[in-house]
């Protein structure tokens, strides 16, 4: 566990299922602590998905490495030198790739050689004021569209600068012992969004059941994404 925002995801509780489902990208994964899953730090690096997007001819928004973090200290740099260049050769796909490592991402990008590309977006997760640091991180990152995950939303953020930044998502935790989030938090994020000219996204309430606590907020549904349409690779 990198920080907090860790201790009740979601990807933890699906690994553990898939892993007794006996499937081999999950094996030996997780691991039972205090009644829950946990993470094991056992990786498997899926060679044969890196190919997948290449046969999708209609393009897509692809979350990349939903289950997992790419920047996690122990994912080869080969590796994600390959999954740059199947993303540049899939150009007319749009990738999201998020990080609690925005730091490794920096220093391995740069390590890498590796260029901004239009249709690649990179995203940190801030759960509180505590790790607003990875903002100024994410800074760093040679990117055209830069987002933060304030999600799962643990604390108040308080002031911060946005400057760099395109796109901000909001969200409570939910599931299995879901933390709340509070009103107030969401708040100062969207006027500081407001002010600062980043789009706004609110992805839900959470708790325990996330669908009836549904995404309604401020009597609406606040669904902004970036303004910056992905173009073909050169």
């Amino acid at each position: 566990m990198i920080s907090p925002g860790c201790t009740n995801c979601y990807a933890m509780r699906m690994a553990a299922r898939l892993q007794s489902m006996q499937h081999p990208s999950y094996e030996m994964t997780t691991r039972r602590s205090g009644g829950r899953p946990v993470w094991t730090g056992k990786i498997h690096l899926i060679e044969k998905a890196l190919s997948v997007p290449l046969s999708w001819r209609k393009p897509r928004k692809i979350f990349v490495n939903s289950m997992s973090d790419l920047f996690q200290d122990e994912i080869p740099e080969g590796f994600i030198d390959r999954v740059w260049a199947t993303m540049e050769r899939a150009h007319w796909h749009t990738y999201q790739i998020l990080t609690k490592r925005p730091d490794n991402m920096s220093a391995i990008l740069k390590s890498l050689g590796r260029r901004a590309l239009p249709n690649v977006w990179l995203g940190t997760s801030v759960e509180s004021s505590d790790y607003k640091e990875r903002i100024s991180q994410l800074r760093k990152v040679p990117a055209q569209v830069r987002f933060i995950s304030f999600e799962p939303l643990l604390g108040p953020i308080g002031r911060v600068s946005l400057n760099g930044i395109h796109w901000a998502i909001v969200g409570g935790e939910s599931g299995p012992g879901a933390r709340a989030m509070n009103a107030h938090w969401v708040e100062e994020i969207r006027k500081q969004c407001k002010a600062q000219q980043v789009q706004f996204f609110f992805k839900q309430w959470g708790g325990s059941n996330k669908k009836v606590a549904g995404r309604i907020y401020r009597g609406q549904t606040w669904d902004s994404f970036p303004i910056i349409e992905a173009t073909p690779a050169e």
